[in-house]
């Protein structure tokens, strides 16, 4: 009787360990689950972040350039085609919705930018007198250095959440949250690399 009584006992027992070990690896999964979550979240937070500290200097971009074109205008009203090419690139830039549109449109603007500022500068000379010029290329440069430190930070942030969700175990849980990965702000050659050159 006793015999059987320990049977019973250390039978017990042996299930009770084994049913403590799965609620133990169970709750550790948990925790590793949880964790990877928070810090997926987090970085997702810090790339939108970064993604609406650009938003801010393109839209300071966005307002410079009509005032911009407008003074370059009443210089060289006869490139009409140059300065309707930079309001078009400028206001399809301002309605884009994604990073994705958004960073295309970017390009096409940068492009189409740096060939009003070189072309206007070096074909009308004038205009280096003109003092609301001056102030509005200079505006112009300070923002388009911002924005490239902007980019640089977005950039750094989109490499941690890209990695991040690519990295096992990370990816699982990437892929329960449906993180897809983000596209890097670059630009695509070395002409565009360049910022608007302005001479005075």
């Amino acid at each position: 009787m006793y015999a059987n009584l320990l049977a019973a006992l250390s039978n017990g027992a042996i299930a009770g360990i084994v049913i403590g070990a799965v609620a133990l690896v169970i709750i550790i999964l948990l925790i590793v689950y949880i964790c990877i979550k928070n810090s997926l979240v987090r970085t997702v937070n810090r790339t939108e972040e970064s993604w609406s500290t650009i938003d801010v200097y393109l839209k300071k971009r966005y307002d410079l350039i009509p005032n911009l074109v407008n003074i370059v205008k009443g210089y060289a009203a006869h490139e009409q085609d140059t300065l309707t090419k930079v309001i078009e690139a400028r206001n399809t830039a301002a309605l884009a919705a994604t990073p994705e549109e958004k960073i295309a449109a970017e390009k096409a603007l940068s492009s189409e930018l740096k060939t009003l500022m070189n072309f206007t500068v070096e074909r009308y000379p004038d205009l280096k007198a003109n003092a609301n010029f001056l102030d509005l290329s200079a505006q112009l440069k300070n923002v388009e250095s911002d924005l490239a430190s902007a980019r640089k930070y977005y950039n750094a942030n989109v490499r941690e959440y890209n990695n991040a969700i690519m990295v096992f175990p990370s990816s699982i849980v990437a892929g329960r949250m449906k993180l897809s990965k983000k596209p890097y702000f670059e630009l695509d050659s070395e002409a565009e690399r360049v910022a608007p050159k302005v001479e005075f």
